[in-house]
């Protein structure tokens, strides 16, 4: 079983939001994308899908759009991005998906040894812009990311790997320690994925090892449009 990551797919088949108006790598990039999965992923293998999946506002709309992942190799896991307005509930959400795809809430999943969990996190302090607004939100966040790692402790065995699958980038340019990373830290969690970053102008490496726990940022742009593999 291989592990592969991608986020901020931004389907769109109900909705007029074209995303090649941020720039030429964003021309072709879903079949980019689904090229590149049905070359490198097997039934067998996990994709992690960060966040940012349709630009639907109605969960029935949303149903075309990830419709367009029902075919594709390999076991999907979903989490909630800032802009998935359809993600209201996740047991409607569950309910429309195929049975090789998965939805993460405040809860957890695992395969073999490997435990994926998560939520959608925040902007963190030191983020551009960040205010007294944000800083509400960002502590709930992190209450609700505790709840996906107290689901873990009733599965977790001793050589267990652990995934946390999360949309916001989960620290600032600073790489700066927060209630996010304190949180991932206490938990030992192996590897944090996510994305939500896009644009030339992103000042961000790919890969961070940041006190034992390696993190991936797995935004489709940047990223070329290509799976990410993840390696413990």
């Amino acid at each position: 079983m291989k592990i592969f990551a991608i986020s901020d797919l931004h389907i769109s088949t109900n909705t007029n939001k074209p995303m090649d108006v941020f720039g030429g790598n964003w021309v072709g990039y879903l079949e980019k994308i689904f090229e590149n999965w049905k070359k490198k992923v097997t039934d067998d293998d996990l994709v992690l899908i960060g966040g940012d999946i349709s630009w639907a506002v109605q969960l029935d709309d949303a149903i075309k759009d990830i419709a367009l992942l029902n075919d594709l190799p390999g076991k999907k896991i979903f989490i909630k991005g800032n802009h998935d307005y359809w993600w209201n509930g996740i047991s409607k959400v569950r309910s429309i998906l195929k049975e090789d795809q998965f939805a993460l809430q405040n809860d957890c999943i695992k395969f073999d040894n490997v435990i994926i969990c998560g939520s959608r996190c925040w902007a963190v302090p030191g983020a551009p812009d960040f205010d007294a607004s944000d800083e509400k939100i960002y502590k709930r966040e992190a209450e609700r990311l505790k709840l996906s790692f107290a689901s873990v402790k009733k599965i977790r065995t001793e050589n267990d790997k652990l995934i946390a699958l999360v949309h916001y980038p989960p620290f600032n340019v600073m790489r700066e320690n927060n209630l996010f990373t304190q949180i991932f830290e206490e938990n030992k969690v192996d590897i944090v994925v996510y994305g939500h970053l896009h644009g030339k102008n992103v000042r961000a490496d790919k890969v961070v090892y940041k006190n034992g726990i390696k993190y991936y940022l797995t935004a489709c742009d940047q990223v070329d449009n290509d799976l990410v593999e993840i390696e413990f």
